[in-house]
């Protein structure tokens, strides 16, 4: 536990970082203040070490990437092995053997074991990716070659990722407006109730071939659906012929204390997207289909219609399965269900917000947990929810001491 021995700030190190960081990067990238940001120089569990020797408790699990902790000695291995023996292959042309495992991993996790509980055979197939939003892609596309329907349903509050399909299906104005001009504009964003998307459905002239939901909204503010939405919309989309795709790149893989989030729920998605902390922290992400909807793509006869140069890359793929080797040997979506009321806020698992009333109040929670050693950010379209997504392994004593600081800043 980290004992509050000073008050960090970032040091001469760190600063001198930040400046040079100003000279050589975009702009709009990195904000960079007097006390913000921190440079990371090593990182253990749920631990964070800066430029200038501080330590600080990790809520953020780096975006929700580090799930079974920071430099996890098991990945680390597997990708200390992998890197000595090949560290990239030709994906779609002469791969290797760990995008066969993979692939297969992630079938037995979704599809096989979805299917198994409701007593039919099905089984799912892989399309890899570098990032969430590639993976958003990959989806959008697959709906579009199984239905022949171009139209995307997606709800307000919804963040599926800033390259230009997935920045369509991303409802955020603030993300949207600067390049409004270019986007494709195939998604209706809708308000998340039935009347409204069954209205959407019936307006559509092009048609409608997919609805993507995020089951908890992650980068929106960690809102936590009503208990018969996501229900709802595997009946509709059933009804009206198009394809529910789940986006559980923040949610999957243990987080809200179930393997994937529509688990809580019962329901099944035609396409699920994965990322994050699939790989505890190599760019790798997915889009995981049920095998009858992803034969909708062409058999390929030596060009793929959707690719990219690192497509199941050997090191991203040892460390993804290394990664889910950990969440199961240490049974991960049980010790978040039983340890989730230790973390404040609304939310499912180690995936809370604690709502504040406004942008201006939520970071100055930020930076004087920032100043106490605890790592924390801001999230919510409007800014003013402190979202706290730490490490899978975070200790209980680890937990209480978090639960304490937040309350006496957030009273």
């Amino acid at each position: 536990m980290l004992p509050l021995l000073k008050t960090r700030v970032p040091g001469s190190r760190s600063r001198a970082q930040a400046r040079q960081l100003r000279r050589h990067e975009c702009q709009n990238t990195t904000f960079v203040s007097a006390n913000w940001p921190i440079f990371w120089e090593r990182a253990r569990d749920c631990n964070i070490w800066d430029a200038d020797g501080n330590r600080y408790l990790d809520l953020t699990a780096a975006f929700g990437v580090a799930s079974v902790g920071h430099n996890n000695p098991h990945v680390t291995a597997a990708a200390r092995r992998q890197l000595g023996r090949l560290a990239h292959a030709m994906g779609d042309v002469h791969p290797n053997e760990l995008k066969v495992r993979l692939a297969g991993e992630l079938s037995a996790l979704t599809f096989e074991r979805w299917s198994r509980s409701i007593g039919t055979h099905d089984s799912g197939k892989t399309l890899f990716a570098n990032s969430g939003s590639e993976a958003v892609e990959a989806a959008l596309k697959t709906a579009m070659l199984a239905t022949g329907k171009p139209g995307v349903i997606a709800f307000t509050g919804a963040y599926h990722g800033l390259t230009y399909g997935a920045l369509d299906a991303t409802a955020w104005s603030f993300f949207r407006a600067p390049f409004h001009p270019q986007l494709p504009g195939f998604t209706v964003h809708v308000a998340p109730t039935e009347s409204a998307v069954r209205a959407a459905f019936d307006q559509n002239e092009r048609g409608i071939g997919a609805v993507i939901v995020e089951p908890i909204l992650g980068r929106g503010g960690v809102v936590v659906p009503p208990p018969d939405f996501l229900p709802m919309l595997r009946r509709v989309c059933d009804e009206c012929g198009a394809l529910l795709i789940a986006d559980e790149i923040f949610t999957g893989f243990c987080r809200t204390g179930r393997w994937f989030a529509v688990e809580h729920w019962g329901v099944v998605p035609d396409l699920i997207c994965v990322g994050k902390s699939m790989s505890n922290g190599f760019p790798i992400a997915a889009c995981v289909g049920r095998n009858d909807v992803m034969d909708a793509w062409p058999e390929s006869a030596g060009e793929a219609l959707h690719t990219c140069t690192h497509l199941g890359n050997p090191l991203g793929c040892a460390m993804a399965l290394a990664a889910i080797g950990e969440m199961k040997r240490q049974k991960l979506d049980e010790r978040v269900r039983q340890l989730q009321d230790r973390l404040p806020g609304r939310g499912l698992g180690f995936m809370k917000g604690v709502e504040l009333p406004d942008a201006a109040a939520c970071q100055r929670v930020v930076q004087r947990l920032l100043r106490r050693g605890i790592l924390a950010l801001g999230g919510g379209e409007r800014g003013n929810v402190l979202t706290l997504t730490p490490p899978l392994t975070i200790r209980e004593k680890e937990l209480d001491f978090a639960a304490r600081e937040i309350a006496q800043l957030t009273k």
